[in-house]
């Protein structure tokens, strides 16, 4: 059952980080599609990467499943990559959109590396 959980959890992640970051993107180069929802819903899925990382660690405890090396390096590079992209919004103020679109696909793909691996 909690395994079941983390397999749709890893999916809200990958999809809405693809999304968030779509979206980012295309408000770099579209003024028209710059809103605050933006901002929410970026930090939404990406706060979502947290809760995907303590139900793998969750799932971890039972000694039958065993997840591969390489799944949960890319859980934590995920995880290490959130926490790196809000780090640069400061100085990278002027390409925030560019910050935000390329990191949300970047965890996408992480995601998915992720889920291949595992």
């Amino acid at each position: 059952m909690l395994a079941d959980l983390h397999t749709v959890a890893a999916w809200i992640l990958v999809i809405g980080n693809g999304m968030a970051g779509l979206w980012a993107l295309a408000a770099h180069r579209h003024h028209r599609l710059r809103h605050r929802a933006l901002w929410w819903f970026t930090g939404a899925v990406e706060a979502w990467v947290s809760v995907q990382v303590v139900l793998g660690v969750i799932l971890m405890q039972d000694p039958d499943r065993v997840p591969g090396d390489f799944h949960v390096f890319y859980g934590f590079v995920a995880a290490m990559s959130v926490g790196i992209i809000f780090s640069y919004r400061s100085q990278l103020r002027d390409r925030l959109y560019l910050l935000y679109g390329a990191g949300g696909l970047f965890v996408m793909g992480l995601g998915i590396r992720a889920m291949t691996v595992g």
